[in-house]
């Protein structure tokens, strides 16, 4: 089996809680996810089964679409509503035009310094783990991308809802922290729902307790369980059929020259990809000193 499950995670697991339960319920080693979701949240989890898990780095790279709820206010030391309350102040003075209007500050390229309760590695240690050890580490600040930032309702500052398209690497809960102090009250998330994880939605998810109980039950062709081959999963990327003779080499790791492609493909550092005549995902690759492919990843026929 190698393809992409979608699933709509529900609160409560971690991603990788996830991920076991599918490997057990499908039987399968070769199990992965394109992209953490935190306990707290709920939405799009795309799981990657068999060879399909070759294509995790690519979905992660992938923008990321999220409704969010933000409470003024309150800060938390997880900068969500599972945290200790670190700050409090009045936030009876923010009205709908004030969080309308610094919502500009935070589109387009901005620098956000990561939640201290994050999977982030420092020395081989995820952020979570020196946080739940008392531990203070310094966190740099990392430039994200915000495509899309609106207000999509104000029933009051401690319930104020938006919807956000980012880039990879960019942390809900540390924009509602930032919006917040720029309001000069401080801000903590408190739900989060991922819509859109690269070129997957919530409408081809499906529950988690549909899926196991489908993969248990042996279907491999059912509503409860759309699978998605790999060249569909990477859709997003720009594409192009190739003879056989070419996947051959390809498939074997030869250094392939651009001459065997279509003029203009895989120029500068675009990534590719490259199907066969039955429209299987062979490889993807980019181009390497203007001379050859480099070959990202190979996938087996």
């Amino acid at each position: 089996m190698d393809a992409v499950l979608v699933i709509d995670k529900p609160i409560g697991p971690t991603s990788f809680d996830v991920v076991r339960k599918v490997r057990r319920a499908a039987g399968l080693k070769r199990v992965g996810h394109g992209g953490t979701l935190d306990p707290a949240a709920s939405g799009v989890l795309p799981i990657c089964l068999g060879e399909a898990t070759k294509l995790a780095q690519f979905l992660l790279d992938a923008d990321k679409e999220y409704d969010f709820t933000v409470c003024l206010g309150v800060e938390t030391d997880s900068d969500d509503a599972t945290g200790a309350v670190t700050a409090r102040a009045d936030a009876g003075g923010v009205d709908e035009g004030a969080v309308r209007g610094a919502l500009a500050a935070f589109r387009g390229p901005i620098s956000q310094v990561p939640p201290s309760y994050s999977a982030l590695k420092r020395k081989g240690r995820a952020l979570y783990d020196y946080a739940r050890a008392g531990e203070t580490v310094e966190i740099g600040a990392r430039p994200v991308v915000v495509h899309e930032l609106e207000l999509t309702s104000f029933a009051g500052p401690a319930a104020a809802a938006f919807r956000m398209r980012c880039s990879k690497g960019t942390y809900v809960r540390a924009l509602a922290r930032d919006l917040g102090r720029a309001l000069g009250v401080g801000g903590h998330v408190t739900a989060l729902r991922r819509t859109r994880s690269g070129p997957f939605a919530l409408a081809q998810a499906r529950t988690m307790d549909d899926v196991l109980a489908a993969l248990a039950a042996g279907e491999r062709a059912s509503p409860a369980l759309p699978l998605v081959e790999p060249a569909e999963a990477l859709g997003h990327l720009e594409r192009q059929v190739i003879s056989d003779e070419l996947a051959g080499d390809v498939r074997m790791g030869r250094r392939t020259a651009l001459a065997a492609l279509q003029p203009g493909a895989a120029t500068g550092d675009r990534r590719l990809c490259l199907l066969d005549g039955r429209g299987k995902l062979v490889a993807v690759v980019r181009a390497s000193n203007g001379a050859v492919i480099e070959i990202l990843r190979v996938f087996r026929p």
